[in-house]
């Protein structure tokens, strides 16, 4: 396993299972299933409403919580009531403290949800505290009128879709690069099948998917893919008995489209799906 060290100091793994759209019983097997393959990170949200499930994959891998990467969300339609909210993940989750704890949104008043993060973290109960979807303006301007810096922004970063510039704002502000959707998301999985992907999955041994996963933990981007199947688990896993060359991640990162799978941010139609 790789890491990354956080601006606190904090490890975080370079590689996490995440949990997007599982609930049920589903969500229990595939999560210790994750643990149980190597997995020590695991990402929810309060809006996924798997929180309780995703506890209970971690209690039925018989595996110490101490070991384990905890990331969940606080949905911005709780941002009012930030605190009471993580105090409901700590006992849906049945954790005592987080390891890191993310805004899920820079929509409604994230400015007030940021400051009881910050009180959160200084109580002990967060590892560390960071943001998902913010884009460079937003962040910059957060991290202007508050104490704590964000530790990670979580956004969607994948072969088509790699952030550059946005990186380049993160790194200068030194908070971590955590990609979603790091395979594509659904049917659109047309980066499976770039002759460029397929030719280094023959040349490695690996599936495309590996190939893809670890173009991005390579350029210092940790990744949580998804999957129900425990081949698939397992596999999206196993990446760090291999290296990509230099060479090679140029040529990856020049099928770079810019191309949002999920949405963007800002984009009004998103917004108001999320609103209602």
């Amino acid at each position: 396993m790789e890491y990354l060290t956080l601006q606190n100091g904090v490890q975080m793994p370079l590689v996490g299972f995440g949990t997007f759209m599982l609930s049920g019983e589903t969500c229990v097997k595939a999560v210790a299933e994750a643990i149980q393959s190597g997995y020590r990170m695991i990402d929810t949200a309060e809006a996924y409403g798997n929180e309780k499930e995703v506890g209970a994959g971690i209690r039925a891998s018989g595996t110490d919580r101490r070991e384990l990467f905890l990331v969940t969300k606080v949905n911005f339609k709780s941002y009012e009531h930030a605190e009471q909210t993580v105090m409901q993940s700590l006992e849906s989750l049945q954790t005592d403290y987080i390891d890191l704890l993310l805004l899920h949104w820079p929509f409604a008043n994230y400015y007030a949800a940021w400051r009881a993060l910050e009180k959160l973290y200084a109580d002990g109960k967060i590892q560390a505290i960071g943001v998902s979807n913010f884009e460079p303006d937003q962040l910059l301007d957060l991290i202007a009128y508050n104490q704590i810096v964000p530790a990670v922004n979580q956004i969607e970063t994948n072969l088509y879709c790699q952030r550059s510039a946005e990186r380049g704002w993160m790194d200068k502000k030194q908070v971590a690069h955590m990609a979603y959707a790091p395979l594509g998301q659904g049917n659109r999985n047309e980066m499976f099948r770039e002759p460029a992907v397929l030719a280094l999955a023959e040349k490695y041994g690996k599936t495309p998917a590996q190939i893809l996963l670890r173009f991005l933990t390579q350029k210092g981007i940790a990744v949580i893919p998804r999957s129900t199947k425990p081949e698939h688990i397992r596999e999206n896993f196993a990446l760090f008995d291999f290296k990509l060359t230099a060479d090679e991640l140029v040529q990856l990162s020049a099928l770079d489209k810019k191309e949002h799978l999920i949405g963007k941010p800002e984009t009004p139609e998103l917004v108001e799906f999320s609103l209602t």
